[in-house]
C-alpha cells in the first residue's frame, strides 16, 4: 500500500550503534560490559547481547539464493519438506518388518533397517515386504558386509519390477567411525577402501539416488564434542574420504553426490540451527578445492538425530521437551532427513508409546507448524547470519589444525580427536557437576522418590571387542555420573538398607533459611536421599531435638553466615554428643569460621561452588553405600 503521508516515520531516526552502546554503558553503571552482556560458548565464540544490519555487510554468501551454491540456505528452492526418519533396532526380519509397516502407514517417509542377520534373498524379502521401497526411503544403518546386503537389496528390487533407479536411501559406510569408536579398522583400511570402491560402483549403476559414504558426526557429539569439533571433524572425515578415492580414480562429481552427513542436534537452540548451515557452508568451500565441472556437486545431504548426550534415566518425560526443541533447530537450519529419539532410550529399549510420540513431533512441526513450508525462515537474521559466520571460521581454523596432522585418520591414530573431544567432555562434566549447566530433573529439581532401576534394561550387546590399538572416542551421556549417584542409593535401599534421610534444621532468618534449605534438597535429592524439610525452629534446642528424632543420618544447618557464628558450634556440639555417627553439615561456606566449625563437629559445607559429583560420593562413602 502507498505511503500517501510521508512524516509517518520521521519522528522516529535511526538510532547508531554508537548511541546504543553509550545507552548501554549508562544502565551498566560501571559494571564490565564484556562480563555481564558477552557469552563466550566453550569454542571460544563471543556472542554479542545484539546484532545490526552493519554486522551482515561483510558476509558475501548472503546474496545467494535458496538452492545456489554455497547452499547455505539448503538443497531446495520452493520448500523445506524433509524426511521423518524412523530407526528400526531389531535384526529379526519379521519383526523389524511388521514395526516398519507400522511406521510407514502412521507417517514416517524414511526408515533405518540393521541389516546384519540379513543373510539371503529370503531375509531380504521378508524384511521388505508390504513397503513401497520407490516411496519410502531404504538406510541400512548396520551390516557385517555392505557389498553383500546392497546386493540383496538390488537383488529383491529386480525381483519385484521396482525401478531401483527411482529408489532412495543410504548405507552407514564409514570406516574411519569404526576407527574412532573401536580403537582400529575392521580389517584394513586399504580392503576399507576396496569395498567403497565397489559400492560406489554397485550403486552408480544400479542405485543413482542412493547415498553410500555416511559421515557420521553424531558420534563426536554424543562424545561431549562442541559443536564446532563436530563440525571441523566430521569434515575432515569427509575430506579424507575425498582424497582416497579420487587417488583411486573416483571423479569428484560422482563422488560427492554419494555423501551423506549424519550430525546430532543438541539443545542448543539458535547455535544448532547456525551450524547446519555453517556445515553447508564449508562443505561447499572444500568441494570447490577439488574443481568440480558442477555446481550441484557442492550440495550436500544432511541428516540429523536428536542428542543422546543430554538425554537422562531420570524424569525421562522432559527428553521429549529436549528432543522438541532439538527437532525445530534441525528443521529451521534446513536439515534433509530428521530423527527424533525415543524419550526412553537412554534406559530401554523403546516401545510403541515411545516410537509414536517421537515420530508424532515430527509430524506436527510439519502440519501444525508447517516448517516444511518455508526455506531458510532464519536467512537475515542478524544474530543467527553471524553465530553462522563465526561457527564456520571457528570450525574451519580446527578443519585446518587436523589436515596439518596429516588428515583424519593420522589425527585420529594420534589420538589428537579423542583427547581434544575427551577435554571439552570433562569442562562439561564439571559444569553439570558445579551446576552452571542445568540437566533438569538430574542435577537440579530432581524427584528424588523417582524410582529407576527397576526399568533400566541391561544391554543384550554381545560383541566381542578386538584389542584397541589406537585410543577409542568415549560416548556416553553427560548425566551418567549424577545418575550413577541415584542408582547406588537405589541399589542400596534394594538391598534391604534403610535409604538415608536428610534433615533440614532450619533456623533465624527465614529468607535464607528458606533458600539454603531450598538449595540443599535440590542437592541431596541428586543423590535420592528422602528429604525432610522444616519450617523452622524458634530455638536451637527446639531443631536438635526434631533432627534426633528424626533418626536422619545428614542434618543439615539452615541459616544466614551472621547467626551461624553462634548456631553452629552450639548445634553440631549438641548432634554430635547425642550421635557421633550424624552427619553434621552446614548450607553455605562461611569461610571466616570453616576451621572453628569443624572442629564443633561439622563435618561437610554444601554451597554454590561445591562439586556435586564428588561431594555426593563422598557422602555415599561415609553412608557405606559405595
Amino acid at each position: 500500500m502507498e505511503n500517501k503521508d510521508p512524516k509517518l516515520f520521521s519522528e522516529f531516526p535511526p538510532v547508531t550503534t554508537k548511541e546504543w552502546e553509550e545507552a548501554i554503558q549508562a544502565d551498566l553503571k560501571g559494571a564490565d560490559y564484556e562480563k555481564k552482556l558477552v557469552w563466550q560458548t566453550l569454542e571460544g565464540i563471543k556472542v554479542k547481547p545484539y546484532y545490526r544490519a552493519e554486522d551482515l555487510e561483510n558476509l558475501s554468501y548472503l546474496k545467494a539464493n535458496p538452492g545456489e551454491a554455497p547452499y547455505i540456505r539448503g538443497n531446495k528452492k520452493d520448500n523445506n519438506n524433509w524426511d521423518v526418519r524412523q530407526d528400526i533396532d531389531c535384526n529379526e526380519a519379521a519383526k523389524a518388518n511388521a514395526i516398519a509397516l507400522d511406521a510407514v502407514k502412521k507417517g514416517a517417509t524414511s526408515i533405518g533397517f540393521k541389516a546384519k542377520e540379513i543373510k539371503s534373498a529370503a531375509d531380504m524379502a521378508t524384511l521388505l515386504n508390504g513397503i513401497d521401497c520407490s516411496k519410502v526411503k531404504i538406510n541400512f544403518i548396520s551390516s557385517r558386509s555392505y557389498p553383500q546386503t546392497l546386493d540383496l537389496f538390488i537383488g529383491y528390487l529386480k525381483a519385484n519390477g521396482i525401478d531401483s533407479a527411482k529408489v532412495e536411501g543410504s548405507v552407514n559406510f564409514d570406516p574411519f567411525s569404526y576407527l574412532l569408536t573401536h580403537g582400529d579398522f575392521y580389517t584394513t583400511f586399504e580392503n576399507n577402501l576396496v569395498e567403497a570402491e565397489y559400492v560406489l560402483k554397485l550403486c552408480a549403476k544400479a542405485l543413482p539416488k542412493f547415498k553410500v559414504i555416511t559421515v557420521n558426526g553424531h558420534y563426536f557429539h554424543n562424545a561431549g564434542a562442541t559443536i564446532v569439533q563436530e563440525l571441523a571433524f566430521s569434515l575432515a572425515s569427509a575430506n579424507d574420504y575425498i582424497c582416497n578415492l579420487i587417488n583411486k580414480g573416483e571423479n569428484i562429481d560422482e563422488l560427492t553426490p554419494k555423501f551423506m552427513f549424519s550430525f546430532a542436534v543438541g539443545s542448543n537452540y539458535f547455535m544448532e540451527i547456525a551450524k547446519v548451515r555453517a556445515a553447508r557452508l564449508l562443505w561447499a568451500k572444500i568441494v570447490e578445492q577439488y574443481k568440480p565441472a558442477k555446481q550441484e556437486s557442492m550440495q550436500v545431504f544432511v541428516h540429523q538425530s536428536t542428542s543422546m548426550w543430554n538425554k537422562t534415566v531420570y524424569d525421562p518425560y522432559v527428553n521429549m521437551l529436549r528432543t522438541t526443541t532439538e527437532s525445530m533447530s534441525a528443521a529451521i537450519g534446513g536439515a534433509d532427513s530428521i530423527l527424533v529419539i525415543p524419550f526412553d532410550e537412554p534406559y530401554k529399549d523403546a516401545d510403541d508409546f515411545s516410537t509414536h510420540i517421537a515420530r508424532n513431533q515430527q509430524i506436527i512441526l510439519k502440519e501444525e507448524s508447517y516448517l516444511d513450508k518455508i526455506v531458510d525462515p532464519s536467512a537475515g537474521s542478524y544474530y543467527i547470519e553471524n553465530i553462522t559466520d563465526s561457527i564456520a571460521h571457528y570450525a574451519w581454523d580446527l578443519f585446518k589444525k587436523v589436515e596439518e596432522k596429516g588428515g583424519f585418520a593420522e589425527a585420529v591414530k594420534l589420538g589428537f580427536i579423542q583427547t581434544e573431544i575427551e577435554q571439552t567432555a570433562n569442562i562439561r562434566i564439571n559444569e553439570y557437576a558445579n551446576r552452571k549447566t542445568t540437566i533438569l530433573g538430574t542435577n537440579q529439581y530432581p524427584n528424588a522418590n523417582e524410582m529407576m532401576i527397576d526399568n533400566i534394561q541391561e544391554d543384550a550387546d554381545d560383541t566381542i571387542e578386538k584389542p584397541s590399538k589406537y585410543k577409542k572416542l568415549n560416548i556416553f551421556r553427560g548425566s551418567e555420573p549424577f545418575e550413577d549417584l541415584r542408582l547406588a542409593t537405589e541399589i542400596f535401599v534394594k538391598e534391604g538398607n534403610k535409604k538415608p534421610v536428610v534433615f533440614m534444621l532450619t533456623i533465624g532468618s527465614l529468607a535464607m533459611r528458606k533458600a539454603r534449605a531450598t538449595f540443599a534438597a535440590n542437592f541431596f535429592g541428586c543423590a535420592g536421599y528422602d528429604i525432610i524439610d522444616n519450617n523452622g525452629f524458634k530455638t536451637a534446642e527446639d531443631g536438635i531435638k526434631a533432627a534426633l528424632e528424626s533418626k536422619a543420618e545428614i542434618v543439615v544447618i539452615c541459616s544466614s553466615d551472621e547467626e551461624y557464628i553462634e548456631l553452629v558450634p552450639a548445634i553440631a556440639k549438641a548432634l554430635k554428643a547425642a550421635d557421633a555417627d550424624i552427619n553434621v553439615s552446614v548450607a553455605g561456606y562461611p569461610k571466616e569460621q570453616i576451621e572453628e566449625f569443624k572442629a564443633a563437629g561439622v563435618d561437610e559445607f554444601i554451597h554454590v561452588k561445591s562439586n556435586l559429583i564428588t561431594t555426593l560420593n563422598a557422602y555415599h562413602e561415609s553412608l557405606g553405600i559405595i
